[in-house]
Protein backbone atom coordinates (compact mmCIF):
# COMPACT_ATOMS: atom_id res chain seq x y z
CA UNK A 1 0.00 0.00 0.00
CA UNK A 2 2.96 2.75 0.81
CA UNK A 3 4.56 1.25 -2.22
CA UNK A 4 1.91 2.42 -4.78
CA UNK A 5 1.22 5.93 -2.52
CA UNK A 6 5.15 6.49 -3.20
CA UNK A 7 4.79 5.52 -6.40
CA UNK A 8 1.76 7.82 -7.15
CA UNK A 9 3.92 10.97 -5.54
CA UNK A 10 6.88 10.05 -7.54
CA UNK A 11 4.41 10.61 -10.75
CA UNK A 12 2.86 13.67 -9.07
CA UNK A 13 5.87 15.35 -8.76
CA UNK A 14 7.51 14.72 -11.51
CA UNK A 15 4.73 15.42 -13.76
CA UNK A 16 4.84 18.89 -11.72
CA UNK A 17 8.42 18.75 -12.69
CA UNK A 18 7.80 18.34 -16.30
CA UNK A 19 5.26 21.15 -16.46
CA UNK A 20 7.67 23.09 -14.65
CA UNK A 21 10.03 22.66 -17.42
CA UNK A 22 7.92 23.19 -20.59
CA UNK A 23 7.34 26.76 -18.58
CA UNK A 24 10.72 27.39 -18.10
CA UNK A 25 10.57 27.05 -22.03
CA UNK A 26 8.18 28.68 -23.06
CA UNK A 27 9.72 31.94 -20.96
CA UNK A 28 13.07 31.33 -22.69
CA UNK A 29 11.25 31.63 -26.00
CA UNK A 30 9.43 35.16 -25.12
CA UNK A 31 12.78 36.77 -24.66
CA UNK A 32 14.25 35.95 -27.86
CA UNK A 33 10.83 36.47 -29.70
CA UNK A 34 10.59 39.87 -28.62
CA UNK A 35 14.48 40.72 -29.51
CA UNK A 36 13.03 39.48 -33.19
CA UNK A 37 10.26 41.92 -32.96
CA UNK A 38 12.64 44.21 -32.41
CA UNK A 39 15.52 43.34 -34.55
CA UNK A 40 12.63 43.45 -37.37
CA UNK A 41 11.77 47.23 -36.66
CA UNK A 42 15.64 48.01 -36.71
CA UNK A 43 16.06 46.45 -40.37
CA UNK A 44 12.76 47.95 -41.37
CA UNK A 45 14.18 51.42 -40.79
CA UNK A 46 17.89 50.49 -42.29
CA UNK A 47 16.09 49.70 -45.01
CA UNK A 48 13.85 52.68 -45.63
CA UNK A 49 17.00 54.61 -44.75
CA UNK A 50 18.89 52.80 -47.62
CA UNK A 51 16.09 53.11 -50.22
CA UNK A 52 15.48 56.70 -49.26
CA UNK A 53 19.70 57.68 -49.81
CA UNK A 54 20.13 55.65 -52.73
CA UNK A 55 17.37 57.25 -54.81
CA UNK A 56 18.08 60.81 -53.39
CA UNK A 57 21.75 60.32 -54.63
CA UNK A 58 20.33 59.46 -58.24
CA UNK A 59 18.30 62.60 -57.95
CA UNK A 60 21.27 64.64 -57.21
CA UNK A 61 23.17 62.94 -59.78
CA UNK A 62 20.94 64.79 -62.31
CA UNK A 63 19.75 67.89 -60.54
CA UNK A 64 22.62 70.29 -58.31
CA UNK A 65 22.21 69.95 -54.75
CA UNK A 66 22.38 73.39 -54.48
CA UNK A 67 19.89 74.28 -56.81
CA UNK A 68 17.30 71.91 -54.70
CA UNK A 69 17.77 73.73 -51.65
CA UNK A 70 18.22 76.83 -52.47
CA UNK A 71 15.59 76.85 -55.74
CA UNK A 72 12.42 78.93 -55.26
CA UNK A 73 10.45 77.27 -58.40
CA UNK A 74 9.45 74.30 -58.43
CA UNK A 75 8.12 72.97 -61.94
CA UNK A 76 9.06 69.12 -62.58
CA UNK A 77 6.75 68.55 -65.51
CA UNK A 78 7.54 71.90 -68.06
CA UNK A 79 10.47 71.24 -71.03
CA UNK A 80 12.79 72.69 -68.71
CA UNK A 81 11.96 71.23 -65.36
CA UNK A 82 13.24 72.79 -62.60
CA UNK A 83 13.45 71.38 -58.83
CA UNK A 84 13.92 73.89 -56.00
CA UNK A 85 12.84 72.63 -52.79
CA UNK A 86 11.84 75.80 -51.57
CA UNK A 87 8.26 75.88 -52.00
CA UNK A 88 7.79 72.79 -50.86
CA UNK A 89 9.24 73.73 -47.32
CA UNK A 90 7.31 77.26 -47.29
CA UNK A 91 3.96 75.37 -47.74
CA UNK A 92 5.12 72.13 -44.59
CA UNK A 93 6.36 75.07 -42.19
CA UNK A 94 3.90 77.53 -42.77
CA UNK A 95 1.23 74.83 -42.29
CA UNK A 96 2.61 73.65 -39.49
CA UNK A 97 3.16 76.36 -37.69
CA UNK A 98 -0.81 77.43 -37.97
CA UNK A 99 -1.86 74.08 -36.51
CA UNK A 100 -0.09 74.44 -33.71
CA UNK A 101 -0.77 78.03 -33.10
CA UNK A 102 -4.27 75.97 -32.32
CA UNK A 103 -3.17 72.79 -31.03
CA UNK A 104 -0.95 74.13 -28.61
CA UNK A 105 -2.98 76.87 -26.67
CA UNK A 106 -6.27 74.68 -26.93
CA UNK A 107 -4.24 71.43 -26.14
CA UNK A 108 -2.55 73.11 -22.88
CA UNK A 109 -6.31 74.25 -21.77
CA UNK A 110 -7.70 71.24 -22.01
CA UNK A 111 -5.12 69.43 -20.27
CA UNK A 112 -4.93 71.96 -17.26
CA UNK A 113 -8.59 71.59 -17.23
CA UNK A 114 -8.68 67.98 -17.07
CA UNK A 115 -6.25 67.62 -14.83
CA UNK A 116 -6.76 70.31 -12.30
CA UNK A 117 -9.96 71.57 -12.63
CA UNK A 118 -12.82 68.68 -13.14
CA UNK A 119 -14.06 66.17 -11.05
CA UNK A 120 -13.42 62.70 -12.02
CA UNK A 121 -17.04 61.95 -13.18
CA UNK A 122 -16.31 64.69 -15.97
CA UNK A 123 -12.96 63.64 -16.49
CA UNK A 124 -14.08 59.94 -17.21
CA UNK A 125 -16.51 61.04 -19.75
CA UNK A 126 -14.74 64.03 -21.10
CA UNK A 127 -11.37 62.43 -22.37
CA UNK A 128 -13.13 59.63 -23.76
CA UNK A 129 -15.11 61.88 -26.08
CA UNK A 130 -12.07 63.98 -27.12
CA UNK A 131 -10.25 61.28 -27.61
CA UNK A 132 -12.88 60.27 -30.08
CA UNK A 133 -11.40 63.38 -32.71
CA UNK A 134 -8.20 61.35 -32.64
CA UNK A 135 -10.05 58.10 -34.56
CA UNK A 136 -11.66 60.51 -37.41
CA UNK A 137 -10.00 59.57 -40.58
CA UNK A 138 -7.79 62.11 -41.84
CA UNK A 139 -9.30 62.25 -45.65
CA UNK A 140 -12.48 63.37 -43.51
CA UNK A 141 -10.94 66.33 -42.16
CA UNK A 142 -9.68 66.78 -45.68
CA UNK A 143 -12.76 67.27 -46.50
CA UNK A 144 -14.65 69.07 -43.65
CA UNK A 145 -11.71 71.72 -44.31
CA UNK A 146 -12.63 72.36 -47.75
CA UNK A 147 -15.99 71.87 -48.01
CA UNK A 148 -17.01 73.48 -44.34
CA UNK A 149 -13.94 75.61 -43.19
CA UNK A 150 -12.94 77.27 -46.08
CA UNK A 151 -16.61 78.35 -47.45
CA UNK A 152 -17.14 80.45 -43.75
CA UNK A 153 -13.30 81.61 -43.79
CA UNK A 154 -13.84 82.88 -47.23
CA UNK A 155 -16.79 85.21 -46.13
CA UNK A 156 -14.18 87.12 -43.59
CA UNK A 157 -11.51 86.88 -45.96
CA UNK A 158 -12.81 87.39 -49.34
CA UNK A 159 -9.21 87.20 -50.84
CA UNK A 160 -9.28 83.65 -49.72
CA UNK A 161 -8.60 81.28 -52.19
CA UNK A 162 -10.53 77.94 -52.90
CA UNK A 163 -7.68 76.01 -51.99
CA UNK A 164 -5.60 77.58 -49.48
CA UNK A 165 -3.14 76.99 -46.54
CA UNK A 166 -4.66 78.70 -43.86
CA UNK A 167 -7.91 76.28 -43.74
CA UNK A 168 -6.10 73.01 -43.51
CA UNK A 169 -3.61 74.27 -41.16
CA UNK A 170 -6.57 75.03 -38.54
CA UNK A 171 -8.52 71.96 -38.67
CA UNK A 172 -5.10 69.59 -38.23
CA UNK A 173 -4.96 72.24 -35.50
CA UNK A 174 -7.94 70.64 -33.93
CA UNK A 175 -7.15 67.38 -35.24
CA UNK A 176 -3.83 67.68 -32.87
CA UNK A 177 -5.43 68.92 -29.88
CA UNK A 178 -6.23 65.52 -28.84
CA UNK A 179 -2.97 63.79 -28.76
CA UNK A 180 -1.77 67.31 -27.23
CA UNK A 181 -4.59 67.24 -24.37
CA UNK A 182 -4.34 63.54 -23.88
CA UNK A 183 -0.23 63.49 -23.39
CA UNK A 184 -0.02 66.60 -21.67
CA UNK A 185 -3.22 65.52 -18.78
CA UNK A 186 -1.13 62.46 -18.31
CA UNK A 187 1.67 64.25 -17.21
CA UNK A 188 0.00 66.60 -14.95
CA UNK A 189 -1.27 63.67 -13.17
CA UNK A 190 1.31 61.91 -12.60
CA UNK A 191 3.02 65.19 -10.69
CA UNK A 192 2.94 63.99 -7.30
CA UNK A 193 -0.10 65.16 -4.99
CA UNK A 194 2.39 65.97 -2.14
CA UNK A 195 3.90 68.77 -4.15
CA UNK A 196 0.27 70.04 -4.63
CA UNK A 197 -0.67 69.94 -0.83
CA UNK A 198 2.54 71.77 -0.14
CA UNK A 199 2.02 74.61 -2.32
CA UNK A 200 -1.57 74.56 -0.96
CA UNK A 201 -0.12 74.50 2.67
CA UNK A 202 1.74 77.80 1.74
CA UNK A 203 -1.39 79.63 0.81
CA UNK A 204 -1.63 79.30 -2.76
CA UNK A 205 -4.54 79.27 -5.13
CA UNK A 206 -5.63 76.82 -7.12
CA UNK A 207 -4.46 78.78 -10.31
CA UNK A 208 -1.34 79.30 -8.79
CA UNK A 209 -0.38 75.88 -7.89
CA UNK A 210 -1.10 74.82 -11.74
CA UNK A 211 1.16 77.35 -13.06
CA UNK A 212 4.04 77.53 -10.45
CA UNK A 213 4.20 74.24 -9.35
CA UNK A 214 2.11 71.70 -12.03
CA UNK A 215 3.09 72.93 -15.41
CA UNK A 216 6.96 73.23 -14.31
CA UNK A 217 7.04 69.67 -12.94
CA UNK A 218 5.45 68.34 -16.19
CA UNK A 219 6.87 70.30 -18.49
CA UNK A 220 9.39 67.29 -20.10
CA UNK A 221 5.95 65.50 -21.08
CA UNK A 222 4.25 68.49 -22.16
CA UNK A 223 6.89 69.05 -24.30
CA UNK A 224 7.36 65.74 -25.90
CA UNK A 225 3.47 66.19 -26.69
CA UNK A 226 4.12 69.34 -28.12
CA UNK A 227 6.54 67.63 -30.49
CA UNK A 228 4.42 65.02 -31.43
CA UNK A 229 2.05 67.49 -32.38
CA UNK A 230 4.85 68.89 -34.87
CA UNK A 231 5.66 65.30 -36.07
CA UNK A 232 2.08 64.85 -36.82
CA UNK A 233 1.57 68.16 -38.49
CA UNK A 234 4.58 67.89 -40.64
CA UNK A 235 3.52 64.82 -41.73
CA UNK A 236 0.26 65.23 -42.12
CA UNK A 237 -1.23 64.10 -45.81
CA UNK A 238 -4.49 64.14 -47.09
CA UNK A 239 -5.83 66.68 -45.25
CA UNK A 240 -3.31 69.61 -47.03
CA UNK A 241 -3.91 67.13 -50.55
CA UNK A 242 -7.36 67.84 -50.40
CA UNK A 243 -7.68 71.44 -49.03
CA UNK A 244 -4.19 73.29 -49.67
CA UNK A 245 -4.55 72.67 -53.33
CA UNK A 246 -1.24 71.64 -55.21
CA UNK A 247 0.43 75.28 -57.12
CA UNK A 248 4.04 75.17 -55.98
CA UNK A 249 4.38 79.05 -54.55
CA UNK A 250 6.87 79.96 -52.48
CA UNK A 251 5.20 82.86 -50.63
CA UNK A 252 3.83 83.58 -46.98
CA UNK A 253 0.78 84.14 -47.74
CA UNK A 254 -1.38 81.55 -46.04
CA UNK A 255 -4.38 82.67 -48.17
CA UNK A 256 -2.91 81.16 -50.92
CA UNK A 257 -3.04 77.47 -52.74
CA UNK A 258 0.41 75.93 -51.65
CA UNK A 259 1.76 72.28 -51.65
CA UNK A 260 3.37 70.81 -48.93
CA UNK A 261 6.48 67.89 -49.20
CA UNK A 262 3.65 65.07 -48.08
CA UNK A 263 1.53 66.40 -50.65
CA UNK A 264 4.18 66.65 -53.36
CA UNK A 265 4.96 63.05 -52.70
CA UNK A 266 1.31 62.17 -53.34
CA UNK A 267 1.29 63.83 -56.95
CA UNK A 268 4.15 62.36 -58.00
CA UNK A 269 3.06 58.82 -56.91
CA UNK A 270 -0.56 59.01 -58.37
CA UNK A 271 0.46 60.51 -61.16
CA UNK A 272 2.26 59.54 -64.20
CA UNK A 273 6.20 59.45 -63.86
CA UNK A 274 7.28 56.44 -64.54
CA UNK A 275 10.26 54.83 -63.06
CA UNK A 276 13.91 56.08 -63.55
CA UNK A 277 12.71 59.65 -64.59
CA UNK A 278 14.08 62.54 -62.78
CA UNK A 279 10.52 63.73 -61.60
CA UNK A 280 10.50 59.93 -59.96
CA UNK A 281 13.68 60.35 -58.33
CA UNK A 282 12.50 63.98 -57.05
CA UNK A 283 9.95 62.20 -54.31
CA UNK A 284 12.76 60.38 -53.01
CA UNK A 285 14.70 63.53 -52.37
CA UNK A 286 11.47 65.18 -51.19
CA UNK A 287 10.80 62.08 -48.72
CA UNK A 288 14.63 62.31 -47.35
CA UNK A 289 14.38 66.11 -47.11
CA UNK A 290 11.10 65.55 -44.81
CA UNK A 291 12.98 62.66 -42.92
CA UNK A 292 15.96 64.57 -42.26
CA UNK A 293 13.93 67.60 -41.23
CA UNK A 294 11.84 65.39 -38.26
CA UNK A 295 14.87 63.47 -37.07
CA UNK A 296 16.38 66.69 -36.70
CA UNK A 297 13.85 68.11 -35.00
CA UNK A 298 12.97 65.06 -32.76
CA UNK A 299 17.06 65.53 -31.76
CA UNK A 300 16.29 69.02 -30.61
CA UNK A 301 13.54 68.39 -28.83
CA UNK A 302 15.05 65.11 -27.07
CA UNK A 303 17.74 67.08 -25.83
CA UNK A 304 15.24 70.10 -24.76
CA UNK A 305 13.40 67.63 -22.63
CA UNK A 306 15.99 65.89 -20.91
CA UNK A 307 17.15 69.44 -19.97
CA UNK A 308 13.81 70.31 -17.79
CA UNK A 309 13.94 66.48 -16.93
CA UNK A 310 17.21 66.58 -14.90
CA UNK A 311 15.80 70.30 -13.86
CA UNK A 312 13.24 68.90 -12.20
Amino acid sequence: MLTRQENSKEIHFRQIAERHQRRRARERLIPIGLFLLTFLSIVTTIGIVIVLLSETISFFQRVSIIEFFTGTILKPLSQTPQFGVLPLLAGTILSTLIAMTVAIPFGLMTAIYLSEYASARWRKFLKPALELLAGIPTIVYGFFAFTFVTPILREWIPSLQATNLLSPGIVMGIMIIPMIASLSEDAMRSVPNSLRDGAFGLGATKLEVTRKVVIPAALSGIIASIVLGISRAIGETMIVTIASGSSKNFSLDVTESMQTMTAYIVEVTGGDASAGTTIYYSLYAVAMTLFVFTLAMNMLARYISKRFKEEY
